[in-house]
């Protein structure tokens, strides 16, 4: 797959290897990673959820059939989404491995550092790539091949595991450039969506009125979603989350 070859040729040149070097040469060297796939560890309150997040995966012991994966919005599940949460996912013994802040680059650097270690699960659903959008350094190529990294890894390290990629929500109060920054990127993010290990669902428009604005009561910051906005969430990926578990789905 095209996206997945690129971060391979960019991971492969961070290793310093040269493909198609000519033998006897000394081989050219190798780009550096830009930020959106090069790990990086969190400090303060990210880390110290980083190691709580371990020792809950540590305490799971390999039982946990879904996780999710993501950022605050992620972490959100045990704040206004916590009754959607009990009623879809605990009863799936599921973990929350969101992180408040994490760009793509964070989640790279956690998913190699513990937070997989000893899990099985079924399915993984992935939320990220919202906080990396705002950074004018990166451009969407970037957080595409940031978020096709994280998924990539996800593949990696539970080979037995689907992915449900959602494209990254909607956010600010109305139209704007990192708006349609996101829709770029997700637009693209439908190309790693093969039909039978990594399933892209793109639920954004479910967040937005008819006039294209976010509602406060859906978002009350205009990024983090509202007890509503979870359910909404919850409902709109449970046809896919149950199949993929080989589940009956829960009713709403």
């Amino acid at each position: 797959m095209k996206f997945f070859t690129t971060i391979s040729a960019l991971l492969i040149a961070a290793l310093g290897l040269a493909p198609g070097a000519v033998q006897g040469q000394a081989p050219a060297p190798a780009p550096e990673l830009h930020q959106c796939v090069k790990p990086v560890p969190r400090e303060g309150q990210g880390y110290q959820r980083y190691v709580e997040l371990n020792q809950r995966v540590r305490d799971s012991q390999g039982q946990a059939r879904v996780i999710f994966v993501g950022d605050s919005i992620t972490q959100g599940w045990e704040g206004n989404g916590k009754e959607v949460w009990a009623k879809y996912y605990a009863p799936r013994q599921a973990l929350n491995l969101g992180i408040g802040s994490d760009h793509t680059q964070h989640v790279l650097w956690r998913l190699d550092h513990g937070n997989l270690d000893g899990l099985h699960p079924k399915v993984a659903v992935v939320l990220i790539g919202v906080n990396n959008i705002p950074d004018t350094n990166n451009t969407p190529r970037q957080v595409l091949e940031g978020v096709t990294a994280v998924v990539r890894k996800l593949r990696e390290k539970l080979p037995e595991t689907k992915v449900l990629l959602l494209g990254i929500f909607p956010f600010r109060e109305d139209f704007c450039d990192q708006r349609a920054k996101a829709l770029q990127v997700n637009q693209a993010l439908h190309k790693l969506d093969d039909g039978h290990w990594i399933y892209f669902r793109d639920i954004g428009h479910l967040f937005i009125q008819p006039d294209g604005r976010i509602s406060p009561a859906m978002m009350r910051d205009f990024l983090h979603l509202s007890p509503t906005g979870y359910r909404l969430w919850a409902e709109a990926i449970e046809p896919d989350l149950a199949a993929l578990l080989g589940e009956k789905p829960i009713t709403p």
